[in-house]
Parts: C-alpha cells; structure tokens; sequence
C-alpha cells in the first residue's frame, strides 16, 4: 500500500517536469488503420438482437442453474465483465453490437422512411438522471438483490429492461435515449474512451494511445459526472461489503453470514452512501483546487472536466475485483453458450468442457492474481494522474495554476490506491 502510494505521487512530480506542448502533442498521435464498412453496424446489431432473445428464451426454458444457464453467465460474466474490459483496451465496441439498433433502425425506417426523427425531445434539465437511476437499480439488482443469478428472474429483468429502454428509443430517438437514458450505453461508451482505437465522423479508424481520447471529451455536466463516480463507487462498495470491516461495522460475525436477503436493508443504505460519499469527497477536492488555482473555472466546468481521469480508475477496479469471476466463469459461459437449452447440443464443441476453476485457486494462483490485481489499481491511478494533468493545463492554463488545481485530486487519488490494496488484502467474507 506505501509503494502503491508512492507510485502514484511519484508520477505526480515526474509529471511536474513534462512540458504540456509535449503532453498535447503526445495526446494528438494517431495512425489510420482502416475504414468500417458501410451496413456492418447494422448487421452486427441485427445478429446481438437475435442473441439477445436466444439468452431470454434460455432464461425461460433452460437450466435452473445459474452456472448451466447462458444468460446470467452471459449478462454478469460477458458483458459487465468482458465487454467492459474490451471496451477499455480497444474501444467502442458496443457501438457495432447494441441489441437496440438494428430494431430500432428498420422500425423507424418501415414507419416514416427516416431513422433521424423523434416523436418527442428530451428537454436538456433531465441531463443523465435516467441513466444514473438506471445505473443505481442495476447496481442494486446484483450487489443487493437476493437471487440476481436465477435466470428466469433475470430473464424477466433484462426483457423487461430492454423493452422499456426502446420504447423510449422511438420516442426520444436512439441517439438521444442512448447518450442519456440508457445506462449500459452511457458506461460503456465512457469506459470507451480510454481506448485504443478512436473512429472520426466519416467512420475512418485511427490508432491512438491509451486514454489519449479522454483529453478530447466535453466537460460532462453535474449528472453525467454523478454517474462516472457512481460506477466506480459501486464497483468499491461491492468490495467493502464483503469486508471483515464492514461486518463489524453492521454488529455482524463474518464467519456467520446470515445471507444477502438480510442485508439488503444496511447494504442498500451502503450502496448510496459511498456514491453520496466518493461524490462529496470529489467535488470538495475538485472545489478545493479551483480554489488553489485562484478560480479559473465554474465549478460545473472544473468537475466536469476533471472527472474523465476517473474513467483508468474504473477500468482498474473492474479488472481487479471481477479478475477471479472472469477466470472462472467465463469457462462455464463457454461450455452453457455450447448447449443454451440443456438440450445436449455441443454448437461450439465446448459443452462437455472441464472447468478447471482451480485456476483461481491455490499459493501460486493467488500470488499471480493478487500481483496483477495490485499492477492494475496502481496503473489505473498512474494513468488517472497523467489525464487529470493534461486535462488541468487545458483547464487553468499552464503554470502553478494548473499544478495547484489538480493538487487535492492527486492526494485523492494516492487515498484511493490505498483503499484499493487494502480491499484486496484485507479477509472477506460471503
């Protein structure tokens, strides 16, 4: 925890020497690699759709156990997991493979011959609150709810969900509905950014360096900020909840855990008081540094702009705390994706794979996932640094402005490295 500390102040002051001329110009490297196809967004969104139903269906019908049934695996494993790591390292991909596009597309194209229109519009007060509502009922739904595994109340919930989120597509517009309703959308297009490969309006791709895109972002207003902190607080408390700590905080013996069903009450409490919290502790930093820097900026504009060095955190603790989840049941989805039904199908040859989820366990694993775990919450941090130090120069200007204005989110973010290695060293229960 000292030497992750100390890596992260460090690229603080290393940083102080970098001219930002040089940080711009590195920010700006980009190499041309290719054009998308014209229709491949349309057919690629077209097949998820289909998958998407073929998950539901199996939800119904298939096996009553979550790690035999492709739809929790898939939702919980594939996408909240896999997806979001991918989206980081490469980019936008759930942009090719939005289930709600294709449908969306040729509805409107069948109904008035236009795919740009909207039977309403979205006034600009409701900023990203739906999504942020969103994101906070789906964080409850897996961190609170007593069975978000069993798939056939899954099934209901994702069918539900995808239902609700397209009527409101056709009425506000897919462009529309997706930058601010639709949480999934809205996430992942933020973890996205951090990316390596950016693609201009005209479709043409571009190679660039991790998180450069980030430097090229708007300011996000006090909602969509709000929701970036509200992803990464989730992501914490999920941790800290199954912490010896927490436990005893809540009078509880955490070698007897009494089961999710009566925790939902204190954990639910948890759930938006670390939102409350990590949102009150940033714009106080963010503030406080404005401040520091003799108020160059509104604080909307400040918080907005700094918040995008929070995306390299999210990405680290995504992968460090789903790290183990991945391992493991990304071989059951495997082998379930190979029979969704339980009909003794073997589409994918996998079906009568061996798990071998002793790849998560034992001395030698653990030191391997604690160290990479440990690697990527320090990197996170690191990177986050670096953005907040690019994005401060575009803020206050260059000088001590800058280097003030960003000081208290620097401290914030040494706090945070801590609590991340603490989380994963310190014993866990259920």
């Amino acid at each position: 925890m000292v030497g992750g500390a100390l890596a992260v102040a460090a690229s603080f002051l290393v940083l102080l020497a970098v001219s930002p001329e040089t940080l711009e110009k590195t920010a700006r490297l980009r190499h041309r690699i290719g054009h998308v196809p014209q229709g491949l967004r349309l057919t690629l969104s077209l097949l998820s759709f289909v998958f998407f139903v073929a998950l539901v269906v199996a939800g119904f019908i298939g096996s009553r156990d979550p790690l035999s049934n492709p739809l929790p695996l898939t939702v919980w494993t594939l996408l909240w997991v896999g997806l979001t790591l991918l989206q980081g390292v490469f980019g936008d991909i759930w942009r090719f493979i939005n289930p709600w596009y294709g449908p969306w597309r040729l509805i409107r194209k069948q109904s008035t011959g236009e795919t740009e229109t909207s039977v309403f519009r979205l006034p600009g007060w409701v900023g990203m609150w739906p999504a942020v509502g969103s994101l906070l009922v789906f964080a409850w739904f897996e961190l609170i709810y007593p069975a978000p595994d069993d798939p056939e109340r899954l099934a209901w919930a994702v069918g539900s969900y995808w239902l609700f989120s397209f009527v409101m597509m056709l009425l506000f517009g897919f462009d529309e509905w997706s930058r601010r309703g639709e949480f999934l959308s809205v996430f992942l297009r933020m973890m996205g950014r951090f990316g390596i490969i950016g693609a201009g309006r005209d479709e043409t791709l571009f190679l660039r360096l991790p998180g450069s895109k980030l430097a090229d972002t708007r300011p996000l207003d006090i909602s969509g900020t709000i929701f970036l902190l509200c992803a990464l607080a989730s992501v914490s408390f999920d941790g800290f909840s199954k912490t010896f700590f927490w436990f005893w905080l809540n009078g509880l013996n955490p070698l007897e855990f009494p089961g999710r069903t009566a925790l939902m009450q204190v954990n639910g409490i948890g759930l938006v008081a670390s939102c409350m919290a990590l949102a009150g502790i940033f714009f106080a930093c963010v503030a406080l540094g404005d401040r520091l820097a003799s108020r160059r900026a509104t604080i909307t504009l400040a918080t907005g702009t700094l918040v995008w060095s929070i995306v390299p955190i999210a990405l680290a603790y995504h992968f460090s705390h789903y790290l183990t989840l991945l391992l493991v049941n990304g071989q059951y989805a495997a082998v379930a994706l190979s029979d969704p039904f339980s009909l003794g199908w073997n589409l994918f040859g996998m079906a009568h794979m061996p798990v071998m989820a002793g790849i998560a366990a034992g001395s030698d694993a653990a030191w391997l996932i604690w160290n990479a775990q440990a690697a990527a919450i320090v990197g996170g941090h690191v990177l986050a640094v670096l953005v907040a130090h690019l994005l401060a120069y575009r803020l206050y200007g260059v000088g001590w402005s800058a280097t003030l204005g960003q000081l208290p989110l620097t401290l914030l973010m040494i706090a945070y490295t801590v609590f991340g290695l603490w989380l994963l060293s310190t014993p866990t229960a259920a």
